[in-house]
């Protein structure tokens, strides 16, 4: 769901960048008023855990994969402004560094994967939960709410590939930016995430809040006391089998490169030609290009980059919390 630059129009993931700025500004400020300052590290505990589970692809039928994000899990422990905002700087960490994501397309994406994800996620969670009121009923609000998320993040991600061959073409026809229409971009990322992405989103997001709220309750309930160590032994666990991701072969759909991309079938045959803005656009080249590290084994590289994301995230948010402007109220 990371949409590469020259996918969409600079026109496109400039409005998309200005529709997040008051998401953003309004986040900052609901985290400033309403978290309490000793929680905003709990911030890039909740991004890292997004992090993670995107470096784990998951292999769908035809080639492609998919990937869990974790928005639901982060709006449920900490709030969805509070996940808008992990999400987002976990995307930030990912286009630079590692150039999973595209860096004019980071405002597409924040609204996909930032915005849309957790604030369904969470509010379809908050509707279940009321009118189902036990405990289970507040696991399956859980689980159903983070299965509705990620599937309506991907299906705006649809909308906004198969818009660009209507809006931008050249004089024969062809595609500038992304190639496909909507007849075929919705069915090819709404149904693996339907059939895969989904589930699995849905069953970690309840594997890891259950596992939160038996080792580290404080960071469910504000009345207890908040126990870190398991919660990163857990990180820790995830780091060590992230090489995981690399099982799955082939690349999310909508992601490949400009050498891949006259080659895809998903129209019932070959595409047959290059848009021209993916061969003339933007160009960016990241530290570690696809969490590989020159030099290193892919496996260690994986690790490798799994371990500076996940600390870069804990340590940001960590330092964000010693500035004054946390909230002084309890949660």
């Amino acid at each position: 769901m990371h949409i590469p630059d020259n996918y969409l129009s600079p026109s496109t993931c400039a409005v998309f960048a200005a529709a997040m700025v008051p998401v953003w500004y309004y986040s900052l400020k609901k985290i400033k008023e309403d978290l309490p300052k000793d929680k905003i590290p709990l911030i890039g505990v909740g991004a890292a855990f997004s992090f993670l589970l995107m470096m784990f692809n998951l292999p769908i039928p035809g080639g492609t994969t998919a990937h869990a994000v974790g928005g639901t899990l982060i709006a449920v422990l900490l709030g969805p402004y509070t996940a808008c905002i992990a999400i987002s700087v976990a995307l930030l960490i990912q286009a630079v560094i590692f150039g999973d994501g595209g860096i004019l397309a980071f405002g597409a994406n924040s609204f996909n994967m930032a915005f849309v994800l957790p604030f369904t996620g969470y509010y379809i969670f908050r509707l279940i939960k009321k009118i189902w009121p036990s405990p289970f009923g507040k696991k399956a609000a859980i689980f159903i709410g983070a299965y509705t998320g990620i599937n309506m993040a991907a299906f705006i991600a649809a909308i906004e590939f198969g818009l660009q061959p209507l809006l931008f073409a050249d004089s024969m026809g062809h595609a500038l930016y992304s190639p496909y229409p909507l007849s075929v971009a919705i069915p090819a990322m709404v149904l693996p995430h339907i059939l895969i992405a989904g589930i699995a989103e849905a069953v970690f997001t309840i594997a890891i809040y259950e596992f939160i709220l038996k080792v580290s309750p404080g960071m469910v309930y504000s009345d207890q006391k908040t126990k870190l160590n398991p919660v990163f032994a857990l990180i820790v666990t995830l780091i060590v089998l992230s090489p995981l991701g690399l099982l799955a072969d082939g690349t999310a759909w909508g992601e490949w490169g400009a050498d891949e991309i006259a080659a895809d079938t998903s129209f019932g045959t070959t595409l047959g030609y290059i848009p021209d803005k993916m061969i003339n656009g933007f160009n960016y080249e990241a530290f570690f290009p696809d969490y590989t590290v020159t030099g290193m084994p892919d496996l260690a590289g994986y690790i490798l980059s799994a371990v500076i994301g996940s600390a870069a995230l804990i340590i940001i948010f960590k330092l964000l919390g010693n500035i004054k402007g946390g909230a002084n109220k309890t949660a």
